[in-house]
């Protein structure tokens, strides 16, 4: 038995002082507790805080329990049919005049421990991340659309394309107003002389499988190179695609889509795509000399300084 003392058995121990000290009438009045209640603690109160503590209602006997003979029996079908299912096993027995319900037979097995133990699941180890070791290694290309609430034209429609360096998070950010294979282009040759100006050499970018990048899902073109593909061969850029409804394999951008959404388009409106690139602009800007716990608590800026 647990000898420890809870507060419940504090708490009676000094309703019982404070009835024997003043009556229970009073007692029940300041600690708005029945009399009744007051009476039953009392009459178990002995002046010790054990006698107080809360005693198992379990019955002393169950003369509706299992008799041995019942139990025997359910051990020895059991052991001569360890795979048969539960309904089964219950036909059985009635067979052999078996009286009791199914869910009497399951508790009963269950405290015997007559179920097969269960196979321990395979605990699922992540594949460890490839860490790139110098800047431009890799840099991972997404498009974000642009929400609707934002937009102050509702016929206009504007995307955000990103590219982030996943060793130094560098980012570049550029507005355009359709998402197509032609818009992916022109941002791979503005992303490779925007990293060039700051000394840094894309060696290979990293896609998602959408049209704008690839056509590897595509029924009629599938053997067709895109004008994205293409322009990446021409500036000698590997190009990566991550394993299909994956994003989390582009995740630096992906989080940092997230974060946009949450710093820079919850609290602006765009009325032209000029409008929208030359704010977008400022936010790249403030974005890339914000400290960040991945880079030490280096800015991006900073950060990539250091191996240029």
């Amino acid at each position: 038995m647990d000898n420890s003392i809870t507060q419940d058995m504090k708490y009676r121990q000094s309703l019982m002082k404070y009835a024997e000290k003043y009556g229970v009438g009073r007692a029940s009045r300041k600690y708005n507790k029945s009399r009744s209640y007051i009476y039953f603690w009392k009459q178990r109160w002995d002046g010790s805080v054990a006698s107080l503590a809360c005693q198992s209602r379990r019955p002393h006997s169950h003369p509706n329990q299992h008799t041995e003979a019942e139990l025997k029996l359910i051990r020895d079908i059991r052991r001569r049919n360890p795979t048969l299912g539960m309904i089964e096993l219950w036909h059985r027995l009635r067979q052999r005049g078996y009286t009791r319900c199914p869910e009497s037979l399951f508790r009963v097995m269950r405290k015997m421990g007559l179920f097969p133990a269960k196979k321990p699941k395979k605990t699922h180890k992540p594949k460890p991340y490839e860490q790139m070791t110098h800047p431009g290694e890799r840099v991972q290309v997404d498009v974000k659309v642009v929400p609707r609430s934002c937009i102050a034209d509702p016929e206009l429609c504007l995307f955000q394309y990103t590219a982030i360096d996943e060793f130094t998070r560098l980012r570049f950010l550029a507005a355009y107003p359709e998402q197509s294979t032609y818009s992916s282009a022109d941002f791979l040759r503005k992303l490779t002389a925007w990293y060039a100006r700051r000394g840094i050499k894309v060696e290979c970018v990293q896609t998602d499988n959408g049209f704008e990048f690839t056509n590897r899902f595509s029924n009629s073109k599938r053997d067709l190179p895109t004008l994205f593909e293409k322009t990446a061969a021409e500036l000698n850029i590997r190009h990566k695609l991550i394993r299909p409804y994956t994003p989390r394999h582009n995740g630096k951008v992906e989080r940092s889509h997230r974060e946009d959404q949450k710093r820079f388009y919850s609290c602006h409106t765009f009325f032209s795509l000029p409008d929208f690139a030359k704010q977008l602009a400022v936010h790249n800007r403030r974005s890339n000399n914000l400290p960040m716990r991945p880079l030490h608590w280096f800015s991006p800026i900073e950060f990539s300084v250091q191996f240029v």
